[in-house]
């Protein structure tokens, strides 16, 4: 098969998953919940920074208007992730069991179309736009914090891609979980994958703040099995890093798990694990009779 056809099959597949999004209806609802949530974040950001604007030094030397701005961004950061991960699992909850069990999968499980490229496809379709979204819905925060504070984070760009790519892994997973599970088991599963994982990066946190080896060693595990939780809390950390003292300090333990510098071996081990995830997906889906 050429790599022409193959490319092709692939698109085709994408494609095919966009419409049928479309004719569900899940951008309309994606859509007005994120601007409900813009809504929120912008009112928020605008009464808190103005109840900060009154305070001046302090004997802590604790600068309040960088403390709101990122307190706020992180949240933010931590609300973009989980509707995007609501996304991801709901683009590919139903991409192969599903599919099969209602009729639609087999169709398009044909010469010169076959499983692997179908597999491609669905994960394209659903980490394209799960990337997308997270990266304009974090930019969104980004100038809002900006504009409404007058703060602006650390490196925003690379903190902006770790959190996008988050969601890649995200939609490697439920790929995967949709070769074994039913719709509803596999959305449920995944999303408590997804909370399992940030709940472990911020015992995490917690280990680093009491010294405890095991929940670090809970946390570095839940890393690397999950590295989703990892390009999370590096995020957090690209953001806070440069800022100098106290606040530095507090704004890096972050809200809802604190900022961790991953290592250099970060980025080349979510290229290794999502081609794990798509080995052992070809492998399972290969034999698995439709």
């Amino acid at each position: 098969m050429s790599v022409n056809v193959t490319i092709n099959g692939i698109l085709v597949v994408a494609a095919q998953a966009l419409r049928e999004s479309l004719r569900r209806r899940v951008f309309v609802v994606v859509v007005v919940l994120t601007l409900g949530f813009g809504g929120l974040y912008a009112w928020g950001a605008s009464a808190l920074f103005d109840d900060v604007s009154g305070f001046g030094g302090n004997q802590f030397g604790l600068d309040a208007r960088t403390l709101a701005g990122a307190t706020l961004l992180g949240l933010a950061m931590f609300g973009t992730l989980f509707l995007g991960a609501v996304l991801a699992v709901f683009l590919t909850l139903s991409a192969v069991r599903g599919d099969a069990e209602t009729g639609l999968l087999q169709p398009l499980i044909v010469r010169p179309l076959g499983r692997n490229q179908y597999l491609a496809g669905r994960f394209l379709a659903a980490a394209a736009v799960a990337f997308t979204y997270v990266g304009v819905v974090y930019a969104g925060a980004v100038v809002v914090t900006g504009i409404t504070g007058d703060w602006w984070p650390d490196r925003p760009v690379t903190a902006g891609l770790r959190l996008a790519l988050a969601m890649v892994v995200v939609a490697g997973i439920s790929l995967l979980g949709s070769i074994f599970l039913t719709s509803t088991a596999n959305g449920i599963g995944v999303l408590m994958v997804f909370g399992a994982g940030l709940l472990a990066g911020l015992l995490g946190s917690i280990g680093d703040a009491l010294s405890s080896n095991t929940l670090q060693t809970i946390a570095d595990t839940a890393s690397w099995v999950l590295p989703f939780e990892a390009l999370y809390r590096d995020a957090l950390r690209l953001l806070v890093q440069d800022i100098p003292g106290v606040t530095g300090e507090i704004v890096q333990l972050g809200p809802l798990g604190g900022s961790h510098d991953a290592g250099p071996f970060l980025l080349p081990w979510i290229a290794i694990y999502l081609g794990l995830l798509a080995l052992v997906g070809a492998f399972f889906f290969g034999r698995r009779d439709l």
